[in-house]
């Protein structure tokens, strides 16, 4: 397994120590998950540029850059949800988007193709991980505003827009083209 499947890797393997740290009480636990957090979601930048400057892209790794993804950021606003951070419809549209994208990526695989991140879906993901970071920002009390939830009103947009994005060029590549 190369370094950058390796640095994804780490993102899954930290969605856990996230969700404990927002679900621990203690002082400034929240502070400490969305540091976490974030620093998780790094990885996402560079495991990508890692792979590509070394010439060590693989197919594993164009799989599970966007599981990785999904895991860390869905399971963050989903835990967001029980601080009233964000409406529990809000987090269930973006779930939804995100279980029909994958079942879109399985009818590739399954055809022989590995469905590449798409630009608008790079966008999604990080409008995702900001709400989420400002959730938890906003989950320790670093304003009282609802900040998060415009993100995630925005990051609510951008993932359906980057869905009906897949859903227009699933046919050629459902095809093979």
């Amino acid at each position: 397994m190369s370094f950058a499947d390796q640095l994804t890797v780490a993102r899954i393997a930290a969605t856990p120590f996230v969700l404990a740290l927002f679900v621990w009480h203690f002082s400034n636990h929240a502070y400490i998950a969305t540091v976490v957090f974030a620093l998780a979601m790094t990885t996402d930048w560079f495991d990508g540029r890692v792979a590509r400057s070394s010439g060590h892209s693989s197919a594993l790794g164009s799989l599970l850059d966007p599981i990785a993804d999904k895991v860390l950021v869905l399971s963050t606003l989903i835990v967001l949800v029980q601080y009233g951070i964000f409406p529990g419809w809000l987090v269930a549209l973006i779930v939804a988007r995100e279980f029909l994208v994958s079942g879109l990526r399985l009818a590739a695989i399954e055809r022989g193709v590995v469905m590449q991140a798409r630009d608008l879906g790079k966008l999604k993901t990080w409008s995702q991980a900001i709400a989420a970071g400002l959730g938890g920002l906003q989950a320790g009390g670093a304003w009282s505003i609802n900040v998060a939830l415009w993100a995630g009103v925005v990051a609510l947009a951008l993932t359906w827009l980057s869905g009906l994005d897949y859903a227009r060029v699933a046919p050629q590549i459902l095809r093979g083209r």
